[in-house]
This record gives C-alpha cells, structure tokens and sequence, in this order.
C-alpha cells in the first residue's frame, strides 16, 4: 500500500485493523499479506493509501537487456489478452536505472513483445484509461512487478465536483485528522474549510463509512480474477458497520465561492445531513 511520507505509521494501524497479516512499514509504503477479498477491502476501506499493489515477480536485473528479458519472461497471458488496454509505471532508486519513464518504457515494451512473439499481435497501450496498470519498482537491482489494483491514485475518492485553488489532498486530509488523535465523539470545526475536504473526510471516519465508496471503479474489476459475487459482498460488508457518532461536523470561510463549493461537495458525498456550513 502506497501513502504519502509521514503516513506510514497511520496506514500500518489502518491495515492492522482491517485485519491485514505481517505487515511491516516501508518508505512512503507498507507491505502487508491478505487474500483477494482483502484486496478488494483495502481498496475501499482505507483512508490514507494511495493505491494497493499486487506483486507478481519479483527479480535481480543488472543492466536494461536483464531487466527486459525477465519481465519479458513473465506469463502476461495469465494477466491479460489481446483486447486488455495497458499502462505502465516505473519508480527507480538504483544507479543502473536511472531514468523511471525509461525503465516503463522497456516494461511496455517487453510486455508488447511478449505477446507479440506467442500470437503475432499485442494489446493497445492506453496511458489515460487502461483495463490494467502495471507498476515496476526498482530499488538498486531488486525488481519489483506488480498490478496496481487501484486503477486512480485512491485520493480520487469521487465526491468532489467542484473544487478552490490548491486544495488539499483527500489523503493527506484523512492523515491529518487520524494523526491528531480526534476521539470522533467531540464536534469538529474548520474555520477555513475551503472545497470541503477536511470536512468530509471527517464524517466519513466519524460515521465509519468506506472511504471510497463514491468511487465509481477500481482497477481489479478489470482484471480476469476478479470475483463480482466477492467484491459485491465486500461493499455489503463495509457499509453495514456500526456508526455511533453523535456530535457536530461544521465548517466556514470567508469567501462565499468556497461555502459554495463546500455545500455542493458536501451534498454529492451524501452528508448535506451530517456536516453543517454556517
């Protein structure tokens, strides 16, 4: 689970009461363990990763033809077909690979080729809606091939219509409110509260709503695996928790466009009952 620097230790106690196994705090991530419902829960439930990445290789590459070769090895068959649309994504920390958007490029590649060799065709590359991405992580010559079940980065919770200059992220929101130790019974106020976000996110821990239960797609439901049966029982799941909380959620501003867009953002994420403007 990928997160903003500073949320690790946030994320790492979200996971652990999710009911994720060995987990364990990495740099702007956290690696966990956990079946495919699990998947599908994290991606719904938690408040402060940016997207959930399913390893499938992991491998040493020494130099571009090494690395080429072993993604190009890897059995994409199992993952995709000829009509998957595709994207990839590198991240690098390594004095071979150096330059990130080269390395993706050789994965697409590889991967185009791949298929290419077994059936004469390859999949389309759609770098702005994919069926499937794929992130490659490279850390000195440890190389890291994973699914991003995601889809968007999980900030995009999918309430917000409209929004004011600069605003803050919704996971960086989320963080801020959990690392403040809010106890969710007393009311909560932002005085500066702009397209809405804090507010938001604050009801949806205060009510224990999954967080990102407005978004209208997730990456996995594009994959071969995915289990429509299992992911609808999920959001049954997560939706049906408890919720106790009794006092008051208000914000304000002093620009009018803000209260504006604040009331708008508010009533799309269904809490026009829940937090006041005043």
């Amino acid at each position: 689970a990928k997160t903003m620097f500073g949320l690790e230790e946030i994320l790492a106690q979200e996971l652990v009461n999710l009911g994720a196994q060995n987990v364990k705090i990495q740099n702007r991530a956290v690696s966990f363990k956990g079946d495919k419902g699990f998947m599908y829960k994290a991606n719904l439930n938690l408040r402060t990763a940016l997207r959930i990445l399913k390893p499938i290789a992991t491998f040493q590459a020494h130099n571009e033809q090494e690395l080429y070769r072993k993604i190009f090895e890897i059995n994409w068959f199992k993952i995709m077909n000829l009509k998957t649309t595709f994207a990839t994504h590198a991240t690098t920390h390594s004095e071979v690979f150096k330059h990130s958007k080269y390395a993706s490029l050789l994965m697409k590649d590889a991967i185009a080729d791949s298929f290419r060799q077994k059936i004469g065709k390859r999949p389309n590359v759609n770098p702005k809606n994919p069926d499937v991405v794929i992130n490659l992580h490279i850390n000195k010559h440890t190389c890291t091939v994973s699914l991003d079940s995601s889809g968007e980065s999980l900030h995009k919770r999918g309430y917000k219509i409209d929004t004011v200059t600069a605003p803050i992220n919704e996971v960086l929101a989320a963080g801020l409110i959990l690392l403040s130790n809010w106890n969710k019974k007393s009311d909560f106020h932002d005085p500066m509260c702009g397209s809405g976000t804090l507010l938001i996110e604050a009801a949806l821990i205060a009510y224990n709503i999954p967080v990102n239960i407005f978004r209208k797609r997730f990456g996995f439901e594009n994959w071969k695996d995915f289990d429509q049966i299992l992911w609808e029982k999920i959001k049954d799941t997560s939706l049906n928790k408890e919720k106790r909380y009794s006092g008051k959620i208000t914000g304000s501003d002093n620009f009018q466009k803000c209260v504006r867009i604040s009331r708008i953002n508010i009533e799309n994420a269904l809490m026009k009952e829940s937090i006041k403007i005043i």
